[in-house]
């Protein structure tokens, strides 16, 4: 009917613990993002296991696949990533949502069917690892990002360099990544040596996907640039209503 509003919805994929600092500021963030900046969100949280059934995230304004790895049904996170990347429904994944995403990525776009991440498959060749142990561990490390001028990255952020907070033992292996490159995903922050931090994926309404956490930033009263730029995403995608 005209007239009519509605709430963007947002699923948020992963596995809900009280002992993940990502998953307890999610409350925090929605809030300010709803009195600081106007942007209201109908959130559902998905347990992995339950985003393998067809169509779990369809009809979502947007997708956050959240970390809190290992998580309990790799399939599960790999299905929402899928259908947030082939139906062009706004995404971010932060951490192990970063990981999965270059994962599915890998297997479905690039054809690397055999892409392992270590994490899940601790016995996996290392010529088939696409995320590997991280030489130094990233858990409660902070450190600058460089931001790759004319990116989407840069344009949310508003800079070319920016201190995040991690907390991650896991990140890409370089010897995968061209092949990535190759099939059109963009890699568009690195950190001081050179690793890969960010990836977004150029002609999808929103892709992003950062190995730091942006929704562990300050206390969460003040969203990060990414969470707000993925809320705005969903308004939009809400706005624009069903595909005819």
């Amino acid at each position: 009917m005209v007239g009519m509003t509605h709430t963007p919805s947002i699923a948020l994929v992963g596995d809900r613990s009280p002992h993940v600092k990502s998953h307890l500021r999610i409350p925090v963030l929605l809030d300010a993002l709803a009195e600081r900046d106007g942007l209201l969100l109908d959130a559902y949280w998905i347990p992995t296991p339950d985003a393998e059934a067809p169509g779990a995230v369809k009809g979502f304004d947007a997708v956050w696949v959240l970390p809190g790895s290992p998580y309990e049904s790799e399939a599960g996170a790999l299905a929402a990533i899928r259908t947030a990347r082939e139906d062009g429904i706004p995404f971010l994944g932060t951490c192990g949502g970063f990981q999965h995403a270059l994962l599915e990525f890998a297997r479905d776009v690039c054809g690397l069917t055999g892409a392992k991440h270590a994490e899940n498959d601790p016995e996996a060749d290392g010529d088939d690892l696409l995320i590997s142990p991280l030489a130094c561990s990233l858990v409660g490390h902070e450190g600058v990002v460089r931001v790759a001028p004319g990116s989407l990255a840069e344009s949310v952020l508003g800079a070319e360099r920016t201190t995040e907070r991690y907390h991650c033992n896991y990140g890409p292996d370089s010897r995968h990544l061209d092949t990535l490159r190759a099939h059109g995903l963009r890699f568009t922050g690195e950190d001081e040596e050179g690793g890969v931090r960010i990836a977004e994926l150029p002609g999808h309404p929103f892709f992003m996907a950062t190995l730091f956490q942006p929704e562990l930033a300050g206390d969460g009263t003040r969203p990060h640039p990414l969470v707000r730029a993925l809320a705005r995403a969903a308004a939009e995608h809400s706005s624009a209503g069903p595909e005819s």
